[in-house]
């Protein structure tokens, strides 16, 4: 028996196919070095299907939709500096 696994981007809304620039992203934490607690932090990488299964991770089918996280994710931030992981 085989199954098929399909991926939708987690901006727009594209199907991934067999072609593609696609990434994959996470939020996470960062520990302050100097004081106690954390700063979020987001990371990038290229597309791997190992960790496209991760319940976490967000699905990006291309630079574009890479650039509109970032830039929702610094907004954020931008807006509420002193925001830690909960």
């Amino acid at each position: 028996m085989s199954f098929t696994e399909s991926y939708t981007c987690d901006i727009c809304g594209d199907k991934k196919g067999t072609s593609g620039q696609w990434f994959l992203a996470w939020q996470d934490c960062l520990p302050l070095v100097r004081t106690e607690g954390t700063q979020p932090l987001i990371k990038l990488t290229r597309w791997e299907q190992e960790h496209a299964h991760e319940e976490s991770v967000i699905h990006l089918c291309g630079n574009r939709c890479a650039g509109t996280l970032m830039e929702r994710w610094m907004t954020e931030q931008h807006e509420q500096p002193t925001a830690s992981c909960a």
